[in-house]
């Protein structure tokens, strides 16, 4: 029996779990830097571009910088307006939302056979737990809070530094090879930056294309707040799958208590499912050149990994992670195994 697997095998066990470790340990750390470098990613065609116009590399990152906070701030200023639109006309929803549950309870006494003191029971059950964990949700929306304004701050100082220090940054991971690796560490990195780039941009056509199809949609159906729901469903597509489906489930509700009826729901799921079958089929392919496939089985352990590390901005920075180490994988033949086993493509 070969017991150098075994060692081998037992080596990546351990340096998995440390670098769980680390990363948990480190995330306030790592996450904004995490954001950083993908962004330096995208921006650092568009700052090289403007360099070699003549630009100064300074004023150059800050242009860049300066024209991705006003498309944020732009998307950031409207989704908030619908929010409070929907936010202003919460009491006329809450009423209709007390008489679907009215309704609802009665079917449940005549068809079910639950009583209606057994449902109150219930409600006050799950209104007293709620009451117990107000306080953490509170103090965890503070936490938040903070912590996104921080990271507003920190983010955007990183992704500058990275960009003005790129050649040093450069160098400092060429030193890690040998000298007859450079050449090729230094084609993977600007073929990763360059592929990951064009994905990003197209991706950003895809959310656009979509969002606004989402929109219509709604719109033709009559669903309330259609832009504030198409633009959110169409950002939740970066989770495949699982994406669409969270997207649908507001819009349906609000459907279902504006009219009273159960065929705005079923429009909505018509409208997101034929959009979402343009997006695969045309919409994608088209606007993205180069598609990073990755297997839905370690889509989704990255999801739920980066989750349990790093919260709701592991599920966002995971899945590109990975699709940039598949990516990697699929430029180096030393990973070939790596890249059959992230890719999607059937074994014969």
């Amino acid at each position: 029996m070969d017991t150098s697997t075994k060692i081998n095998w037992l080596k990546l066990l351990q340096l998995t779990v440390l670098l769980g470790v680390v990363l948990y340990v480190g995330r306030s750390l790592f996450v904004p830097l995490s954001f950083s470098l993908l962004i330096s990613f995208v921006l650092y065609p568009v700052c090289r571009w403007l360099e070699l116009k003549g630009l100064p590399r300074w004023v150059a990152i800050f242009l860049c910088l300066f024209v991705l906070l006003i498309i944020v701030g732009g998307l950031a200023w409207l989704l908030f307006s619908q929010l409070l639109r929907l936010v202003a006309e919460w009491p006329n929803l809450q009423i209709k939302l007390e008489k679907a549950l009215q309704d609802l309870s009665l079917y449940l006494e005549q068809n079910v056979g639950i009583v209606v003191a057994r449902q109150a029971n219930w409600l006050e059950s799950m209104g007293n737990n709620a009451a117990e964990n107000l306080l953490g949700m509170v103090q965890d929306v503070l936490y938040t809070s903070v912590m996104s304004v921080v990271l507003l701050v920190l983010i955007p100082l990183y992704v500058a530094l990275i960009l003005y220090n790129r050649e040093q940054l450069a160098r400092a991971l060429y030193s890690l090879f040998s000298q007859a690796e450079h050449r090729k560490i230094r084609t993977i990195l600007q073929e990763t930056i360059t592929t990951y780039y064009n994905f990003i941009k197209g991706m950003a056509i895809v959310y656009a294309v979509v969002g606004t199809l989402n929109t219509i949609g709604l719109l033709i159906i009559g669903v309330p707040h259609a832009l504030f729901f198409g633009v959110i469903a169409s950002v939740l597509t970066f989770i495949p799958y699982v994406g669409i489906t969270i997207g649908a489930i507001l819009p349906m509700t609000i459907a279902w208590i504006t009219y009273d009826s159960i065929w705005y729901p079923v429009g909505v799921v018509i409208v997101f499912s034929v959009v979402q079958y343009l997006e695969a089929n045309i919409i994608f392919p088209w606007a993205v050149s180069y598609r990073l496939q990755v297997n839905m089985l370690f889509t989704l352990l990255a999801i739920v990994a980066g989750g349990i590390l790093w919260g709701a901005s592991g599920m966002i920075l995971f899945i590109p992670f990975l699709a940039i180490l598949k990516l990697i994988a699929d430029k180096h033949e030393n990973m070939r195994p790596i890249s059959l086993l992230l890719g999607t493509g059937n074994l014969r």
